[in-house]
């Protein structure tokens, strides 16, 4: 029995990222399709799976036209302003926001890479992103960072720090975001740590 439920357990695992897979597109292939399928099948007649898909992405594509022009970026301020007066969805929208811009990547180009900083303590690493540098009145170099909080990278702390206390964590931006979200189980194997207390700092912003 020990066996025959190992074997079950593997299969499981085995066949949940691939589930997980197919129903999440199965999901989006169903809410793109009916966004625009009421208005296509009143026009057409008749019900034609996948065509309510083309359309929604084809009103996305359009939508992405305006909006990067100046009278769809006023339209887009305007709404935002309205959604600004009504408390709870100022809280939603908001936040969505932010997630969507981070995942999406327009969150992440004032990033310029990720390095690793003691936080909140000494020998305790920390993934965090620099955001600029500045020099102090000793020509020193420092940097800014943005630390996140896991599993929400919206938030979290500015911090200013002298750069040699820096290791540049040698991944992407994109990489560093995967890890903090998943709470460090998506992460490399190594990383540039080092017990013997020789950590270098990586290139300059």
């Amino acid at each position: 029995m020990k066996t025959v439920r190992s074997k079950i357990i593997t299969g499981l695992i085995t066949l949940a990222p691939a589930a997980a897979t197919i129903w999440v597109l199965q999901f989006l292939f169903n809410f793109f399709d009916g966004m625009a399928a009421p208005l296509v099948d009143r026009v057409l007649g008749k019900h034609i799976p996948g065509l309510g898909l083309i359309v929604s992405f084809t009103a996305i594509f359009f939508l992405g036209i305006l909006v990067t022009n100046f009278l769809g970026k006023k339209l887009i301020q305007w709404g935002e302003s309205l959604l600004q007066r009504i408390p709870i969805a100022k809280s939603i929208y908001g936040t969505i926001k932010q997630i969507t811009q981070t995942l999406g990547g327009t969150g992440n180009r004032a990033f310029k890479r990720t390095v690793l900083i003691e936080y909140p303590r000494k020998e305790m690493w920390s993934l965090a992103f620099v955001t600029g540098k500045s020099i102090d009145q000793d020509g020193i170099n420092y940097i800014h960072v943005f630390l996140p909080t896991t599993p929400n990278p919206t938030s979290g702390f500015m911090l200013i720090i002298p750069e040699s206390d820096s290791i540049d964590a040698q991944m992407s931006v994109e990489e560093g975001m995967k890890t903090i979200i998943s709470g460090g189980m998506i992460a490399p194997e190594k990383n540039q740590i080092s017990s013997t207390g020789n950590n270098k700092t990586g290139p300059g912003v």
